[in-house]
């Protein structure tokens, strides 16, 4: 007899997106980023829908980020096997993919805007100087690229203005204080606009047509980011937009005529758009209630702003592109990544929740409850970053263990964000201190509810999710019957000196001193407790993985292992820091969740 159970494979017959989207110059069609032929490559497809092309081929290398020229030519970055050291490429009108750098060790980032209006050059930024550095070059793709800006910090080019003599620029000092420059594209004489005291943010946004400024999102003053325009003179910005909630994303249209941007509400998305012409906001698009990726939408708006394209995300389906009319509101899928068996399945809506924590803090989650005759096992599920957000996206892992009874919280602890700059700031220096009392009471908080078997909760992250993970079983083993970590650091010592040499200047702010701190980051060190873990553990890591190398998960299973402790090690050697493959994604994902399956419902 079949199964009445649908099988783990049918909640992954999705295609992913990564958060790109560009218009064609012309307008007719959309570029994107998708695993539709199993690894990350560049695809077009028609405003109005249709099978796509495939623009690149790549079977071990990802496509990271587009900057489309106006005669067609498309300039992108893509790593290998997940090593983040980004490379660039090109590919003429018309053409076949081009390498244009091959410097090992190096890391190259691009802007949408990346292309002066001519076409004529792009600006790209690189460590290829300073390891440690990121700085702005421009480059017609042929000489030799040419330093601009940034020497001594880690710096990225912005977008060209529209006469093409001037770059903006962004010194990236920590996830929460940045700010913006305007550069002169020959001489690089650059001028500081945002001169500020403390941490505040800055990030770049469209010019106006006319060059005599550009949009910034920033919360200078504010616990939320908010829109304004900046001048080309120091200090002198104008508030647009400043709802109590953050505005994540801004585009505008190269006319300078139409300006959309995105606003953040508890992990729920909404997009507006603005004649600025007029000054008249236009229909709101008519896209159904979903989010963005905590990595964007790849908002982008066609040259004469009448259309726009994002990748939007719902709970119970995977992402598309979608375009919008910007005159009517009308919007559309123009791509289709659901695989047949995906589309017959009743997929689970979450609901939001909240619990205090130790200091009376209301700790936003996510609940996915499932359908269960008596109290279910649960899983408390911890997001990266830490700075980051839990957000209503389509989470197969997270339908598959509902299918099996078991639920799922999904937290937003101290950290994240999407909640003001002071909730985001609260985990700075605190690595395993307020937070693991927020995931504490989390567990507190599903022990008290009657529809959890207390007895039988597992604990599951990557990255920082990871670190989360590790700690909770290190030093909440109390509460855990199952455990799954990705990519996570188990020695804070260790893992602060091995990060990628451009975040070393951050590490002592955000996480601690290693030299100077070594005794306070082993205290906060899942592996200083090792001894105390009781929950089966799997361990899945990246081996080249440039953020948590792999040195942080063998002393974590060495150590379990000298223990007698219940472990399994599974490391992907063509992968980084976490899967580009699709092949990679399914098998991983199989193991955690046939794992917590195991371990939370025995029999």
């Amino acid at each position: 007899m079949p199964s009445a159970k649908p099988p783990f494979e049918q909640f992954f017959a999705h295609r992913r997106l990564y958060p790109v989207a560009q218009f064609t110059p012309d307008g007719s069609g959309v570029l994107f980023v998708s695993n539709i032929s199993g690894q990350f490559n560049l695809w077009s497809v028609g405003v109005d829908g249709g099978w796509p092309d495939q623009l690149t081929t790549y079977t071990d290398r990802s496509v990271r980020a587009i900057a489309v020229a106006p005669d067609g030519t498309i300039l992108f970055t893509a790593d290998r096997d997940g090593d983040e050291f980004t490379q660039l490429f090109r590919i003429a009108a018309d053409g076949w993919p081009e390498q244009l750098t091959d410097l090992a060790q190096v890391q190259h980032y691009i802007f949408a805007g990346a292309w002066t209006h001519d076409g004529s050059r792009f600006a790209f930024s690189a460590n290829s100087r300073r390891p440690q550095d990121g700085e702005v070059f421009v480059w017609n793709g042929s000489d030799e690229p040419r330093y601009l800006f940034g020497e001594g910090m880690f710096a990225f080019g912005g977008n060209f203005s529209p006469d093409g003599t001037t770059l903006q620029a962004v010194e990236f000092r920590s996830n929460t204080d940045n700010s913006l420059y305007v550069v002169d594209a020959e001489s690089g004489a650059a001028v500081e606009l945002t001169p500020h005291e403390g941490q505040v943010k800055f990030l770049p946004g469209p010019w106006a047509a006319d060059g005599t400024g550009f949009y910034v999102l920033t919360d200078e003053g504010r616990e939320f980011q908010g829109l304004a325009f900046q001048q080309l003179e120091p200090g002198r910005r104008e508030w647009v937009e400043t709802p109590e909630r953050d505005v994540d994303e801004v585009a505008g249209s190269a006319d300078g005529r139409v300006l959309a941007w995105l606003e953040n509400t508890d992990g729920w998305s909404r997009l507006r758009v603005r004649d600025l012409v007029s000054g008249a906001d236009l229909p709101e698009p008519r896209l159904p209630q979903g989010t963005v990726s905590v990595l964007g939408s790849g908002l982008a708006l066609s040259h004469d702003g009448s259309r726009l394209a994002l990748v939007w995300d719902r709970p119970a389906r995977p992402p598309e592109v979608w375009v919008v009319d910007t005159a009517s509101g009308e919007a559309r899928p123009v791509t289709e990544s659901r695989l047949g068996g995906l589309r017959r399945l009743r997929l689970r809506e979450p609901e939001l929740v909240s619990y205090p924590s130790f200091d009376k803090r209301e700790i936003p989650a996510w609940l996915y409850r499932p359908d269960a005759g008596g109290p279910a096992p649960f899983v408390l599920a911890i997001h990266g970053g830490p700075e980051a957000q839990e957000r209503p996206i389509y989470r197969a892992v997270f339908q598959y263990l509902l299918s099996r009874g078991i639920g799922v919280l999904a937290t937003n602890i101290r950290g994240s964000t999407g909640y003001g700059r002071t909730y985001q700031t609260l985990i700075h220096h605190d690595w395993g201190g307020s937070d693991l009392e927020d995931w504490r009471h989390a567990a507190d908080w599903l022990r008290e509810q009657d529809f959890v078997d207390g007895e039988r909760l597992g604990v599951y992250g990557g990255s920082y999710g990871g670190f989360a993970t590790l700690t909770c079983v290190t030093r909440l083993p109390e509460y855990w019957a199952a455990a799954v970590d990705i990519v996570g650091p188990s020695n804070l010592v260790t893992f602060a000196r091995s990060v990628p040499p451009q975040w070393l200047r951050f590490m002592a702010a955000w996480v601690g001193d290693s030299e100077t701190e070594e005794e306070f980051l082993l205290e906060r060190s899942p592996i200083t407790y090792v001894d105390q873990v009781r929950a089966p553990l799997l361990v899945i890591q990246g081996a080249k993985d440039p953020r948590v190398v792999k040195a942080e998960s063998d002393q974590m299973v060495e150590r379990l292992r000298e223990l007698g402790r219940e472990v399994e090690y599974v490391v992907f050697e063509d992968e980084g820091h976490g899967f580009t493959r699709y092949e990679n994604e399914v098998r991983g994902y199989r193991l955690t969740c046939e794992w917590l399956e195991r371990h939370l419902t025995p029999g």
